[in-house]
C-alpha cells in the first residue's frame, strides 16, 4: 500500500517523542529532521518538504506545545493538520453542470490508467443516480476503443464511438448524443502519450474549445512519483485542469505524488483509484489520508466500505438465524464473500486505528480465507445447511475437492461450532464468562 514506508518512519519518530515525556526545542528539531528525511525518501517534492517542515516546526516549538502535559501528542496533531492542509484541506467534489450534460474531460499520459479509471469514475456516478455516457476520443492507441467498450459493458454504461476520426468531432457528437438520449454526464476518454508533447496538448486544447467541459480531470499514476507532479504541472499550464485523479494508490508507490500535487499545481486531488476491480475508486479525503499516513486509521472509510459491500437485510436475517441457532455454513459462506468484497485484509487493517503502522504478515489470513472458501464450495447445499451429517467419507471427499486435508475440514467445522457456541453463551452473561479463553490455540478464525 502507498505510504507504508512513510507511515513506518513517522511512527518511529513519534514513538521516540512519546518516550521523552517533556520535550526540548532540540528534541523537536531533531524529530523534524527525521520527518524531513522520511518525506524526501517518500519522493515528496523537496520544495514542498522544506515548506512543510518549516510550518510544523514553527507551530511545534510554540509555548502552548512545549508546556503541554502531552507535547508529543500535540506534535502528532500538528503534523496531521499540516498533512491534511498540504493535500487540500477538505474534499473537492466533481462540479455538476446546472444545464446537463456535465462534461468531464479525462486527460493524462499513456499508461496512467485513464480509460479504465475514467470508466470506474462513471460507474461511481451511476451508483449516485447519474446516467453517464463514455465517449471514445482516443483514436491512436490500439484497442483503446475496444477497451472502453468492454469496461462500459461490464459497468452497464453506454459507450459512444465513431471509429478513428478527428477526436474533436467525436467529442462534439458525443455531447449531442447525450442531450438526445438523456445522458446527464459525458466522460471524454482522450488520447495520451508516453510523454507530454505539443501535438497532444494542441489536440486537447481543440477538444476543450469545442465542447467547453465542465471539468478537466487529470489522471496520473501514483507509482511514477515526482514524474506525476511534473506531468500535472505541464497539463495544468496547457489546459488549466480542475482536479486530479490518482491511480494505483494500492500499489507500492512511495506516495510523494499525493503529497506534492496540490502544493505544486494548486489543483485538488478529487479521486483515487485503489485497486483493479471496476468499483475500486473512491473520493479522495485529505483528512482521512493524513490519518492513515500517521497510522491513525480511517474509520469513516471503513464504515463506508462496509455499507457499500455488506447486505444489511441479509446481515439482519443471518443475525436472527444465529440467535435461533439456525446459522449454517451457507450463512457463514455468505459472510465470507461479503468480507472479501470489502477488499484485502491489508487494506481493512490499515483503516483500523493503531494498526496502520504495524508490520503484520496478513498472507496467512488471506490464504486461510481462500482455504475456507474452497472447503465450503466443495460441500453440497445439503451439507452446508446440515454440517452434522459430515462423516468421515464426506470429509475426505470435501478435502479432495478443495485441495485441502481432512484436518483442515475438521478445523473449519470446529471453528464454526465455536462461533455458534459463543453466540448461545452470550445470551447468558454468566455462562459467557471465560468463554474466550477456550478459543486460545484455535487459530485461523477468519472474523
Amino acid at each position: 500500500m502507498a505510504f507504508e514506508s512513510l507511515t513506518d518512519k513517522l511512527s518511529a519518530v513519534f514513538k521516540r517523542l512519546r518516550g521523552k515525556g517533556r520535550l526540548s526545542e532540540a528534541d523537536v528539531k531533531e524529530a523534524m529532521k527525521e520527518i524531513k528525511m522520511a518525506l524526501l525518501e517518500a519522493d515528496v517534492n523537496f520544495k514542498v518538504v522544506k515548506s512543510f517542515v518549516a510550518s510544523v516546526t514553527e507551530r511545534a516549538v510554540g509555548q502552548d506545545v512545549m508546556e503541554s502535559l502531552t507535547p508529543a501528542q500535540m506534535i502528532v496533531k500538528i503534523v496531521n493538520e499540516e498533512l491534511t492542509s498540504l493535500m487540500g484541506g477538505g474534499d473537492s467534489k466533481l462540479v455538476i453542470s446546472p444545464a446537463p450534460p456535465t462534461i468531464v474531460m479525462l486527460v493524462g499520459l499513456q499508461g496512467a490508467g485513464k480509460t479504465t479509471n475514467g470508466a470506474k469514475l462513471a460507474g461511481l456516478m451511476k451508483k449516485q443516480g447519474k446516467r453517464p455516457l463514455l465517449a471514445a476520443c482516443d483514436v491512436y492507441r490500439p484497442a483503446a476503443i475496444k477497451q472502453l467498450e468492454v469496461v462500459g459493458e461490464q459497468l452497464g454504461i453506454p459507450v459512444f464511438q465513431m471509429g478513428q476520426i478527428d477526436p474533436v468531432d467525436i467529442a462534439k457528437a458525443a455531447v449531442e448524443h447525450a442531450k438526445k438520449h438523456g445522458n446527464d454526464m459525458v466522460f471524454l476518454d482522450t488520447a495520451g502519450r508516453l510523454h507530454v508533447d505539443e501535438a497532444l496538448m494542441d489536440e486537447l486544447r481543440r477538444v476543450k474549445e469545442a465542447v467547453s467541459p465542465t471539468e478537466i480531470l487529470l489522471v496520473v499514476d501514483a507509482m511514477i512519483g515526482q514524474d506525476a507532479v511534473t506531468a500535472a504541472k505541464a497539463f495544468d499550464e496547457a489546459l488549466d485542469i480542475d482536479g486530479v485523479m490518482l491511480t494505483k494508490l494500492d500499489g507500492d508507490a512511495r506516495g510523494g505524488a499525493a503529497l506534492s500535487i496540490r502544493a505544486v499545481t494548486g489543483k485538488p486531488i478529487k479521486f483515487a483509484g485503489i485497486g483493479e476491480k471496476l468499483d475500486a475508486v473512491e473520493v479522495f479525503h485529505p483528512d482521512r489520508m493524513a490519518s492513515r499516513i500517521l497510522g491513525m486509521g480511517d474509520v469513516l472509510s471503513l464504515i463506508e466500505k462496509a455499507e457499500q459491500n455488506l447486505d444489511a437485510q441479509k446481515a439482519a436475517e443471518q443475525l436472527e438465524r444465529l440467535r435461533k441457532n439456525k446459522f449454517t455454513l451457507a450463512d457463514f459462506y455468505d459472510q465470507l464473500l461479503q468480507l472479501k468484497n470489502m477488499g484485502s485484509m491489508e487494506d481493512i487493517m490499515g483503516m483500523i486505528p493503531g494498526m496502520g503502522g504495524k508490520k503484520l504478515d496478513l498472507s496467512a489470513d488471506e490464504d486461510n480465507l481462500k482455504r475456507i472458501e474452497a472447503i465450503i464450495q466443495s460441500m453440497t447445499p445439503y451439507e452446508r445447511e446440515n454440517p452434522s451429517v459430515l462423516n468421515s467419507s464426506r470429509k475426505k471427499r470435501i478435502a479432495a475437492g478443495s485441495g485441502t486435508q481432512v484436518v483442515d475440514v475438521n478445523r473449519l467445522l470446529k471453528q464454526f461450532d465455536m462461533i455458534q457456541t459463543l453466540t448461545r453463551q452470550f445470551a447468558n452473561p454468566k455462562k459467557a464468562k471465560g468463554l474466550f479463553g477456550r478459543f486460545k490455540g484455535m487459530g485461523g478464525l477468519p472474523f
